[in-house]
């Protein structure tokens, strides 16, 4: 009779549950590559505004080079526009559909770096320097979208992103259903209590 006492209690007690590893987050390979390029972009396109807006400046106050110092200013407005693309907003990419496209992107990148490379100013080195380094690395990056886009690298990084995405979604559905499923069984146990 004991043992059918210790039956029933067991039937009515829910089943241990057995608690599941903490999942880690595995980043996939080719996204983290391709952000650490996108953040190295950005901050070269940044490096480009930085040189372009103290070429500008020098133009302007000088009075030497004012046509210069407009064309400092345009190139000033395109890289930050580049340095912008590369956060990838949604906003700049209906503004200029093109940039969606790698190569196109890598276009005008390049055509920025050309932009910082033309007519240095001779009467600073350490600014020429600036605008050399900056230049020939917005270049290397343009290169390499180019080369990226023309090897659709791009049709493979959107599809892992939403793999990941949905993979996240599943991680966050599986969670809420965890939790739904601790509730139901603490009702349950109120219920048979």
């Amino acid at each position: 009779m004991a043992t059918e006492v210790e039956a029933g209690e067991s039937s009515r007690r829910p089943p241990e549950r057995i608690p599941t590893p903490p999942r880690r987050s595995r980043s996939d390979p080719l996204l983290v590559v391709c952000r650490c390029f996108s953040l190295i972009t950005a901050i070269t396109a940044l490096l480009c505004v930085a040189v372009n807006a103290l070429s500008a400046v020098r133009c302007f106050s000088q009075a030497t080079d004012i046509f210069g110092g407009i064309f400092r200013c345009y190139a000033v407005v395109i890289a930050f526009f580049v340095a912008v693309a590369e956060t990838e907003w949604s906003f700049v990419f209906k503004i200029w559909k093109i940039l969606e496209y790698w190569a196109a992107r890598g276009m005008l990148q390049i055509f920025v770096a050309v932009m910082t490379r033309a007519f240095p100013n001779a009467k600073r080195q350490e600014l020429i320097l600036l605008q050399e380094i900056s230049s020939y690395l917005l270049l290397s990056c343009g290169l390499v979208y180019i080369v990226s886009g023309v090897l659709c690298v791009q049709v493979l990084k959107r599809q892992r992103e939403k793999k990941e995405i949905t993979r996240d979604q599943a991680a966050k559905d599986l969670e809420e259903l965890e939790r739904r499923r601790e509730e139901l069984e603490a009702l349950l146990l109120a219920e048979t209590a």
